[in-house]
């Protein structure tokens, strides 16, 4: 972990210069996180590539402004954050348009498919600053005050966002039978 970050450092450095490779090799490196990052907040791939090659061209326009090359991820993913909810915002819909799937309820192992499904809808019932707390802790494997960084809120926040968000997965993911249905 500590050598990449001296190499997003590097490349940023490098970029800052003018070496426009210095920062297609940052974009290599961090598009598909970025991508599914967005992707799992929208829910819409179109959307996802393009608010994730908009996060790539401000960070592009605005790589002076970032103060520690050395926590480039953050920022980028403080940018991808403030895309993809400037678009929510736009596109804030008047009615739910998913509907919550009910799990197995015969108790048989669900497939690959199903499971990946079943945890989509699960997220999908999260609020969602909670949704956006999980994936960057569970997903893009960011510590609590990075996350704190990325959300502009609170480390404290985070982790209440964190588990609670878990707390209700489990519930909702747990076998109808569990719970007493």
């Amino acid at each position: 972990m500590l050598f990449r970050e001296a190499d997003d450092r590097e490349l940023v450095l490098k970029a800052r210069r003018g070496n426009v490779e210095a920062y297609n090799l940052l974009v290599s490196r961090w598009e598909k996180r970025v991508f599914n990052y967005i992707l799992r907040l929208m829910g819409d791939r179109e959307d996802a590539l393009d608010l994730t090659q908009d996060t790539f061209f401000k960070a592009y326009q605005n790589l002076e402004k970032l103060d520690d090359p050395s926590r480039f991820a953050p920022w980028l993913y403080r940018i991808a954050h403030n895309e993809a909810y400037s678009q929510l915002r736009r596109n804030r819909p008047d009615t739910e348009e998913l509907q919550d799937r009910a799990p197995d309820a015969q108790g048989r192992r669900l497939l690959p498919m199903e499971t990946s499904l079943a945890v989509q809808s699960a997220l999908n019932r999260l609020t969602p600053d909670q949704r956006e707390a999980v994936v960057l802790k569970v997903y893009e494997g960011f510590k609590f005050e990075e996350i704190a960084e990325i959300l502009n809120c609170p480390a404290s926040t985070v982790k209440s966002r964190v588990y609670t968000a878990l707390d209700a997965l489990k519930d909702a993911l747990a076998p109808v039978r569990l719970r007493g249905v």
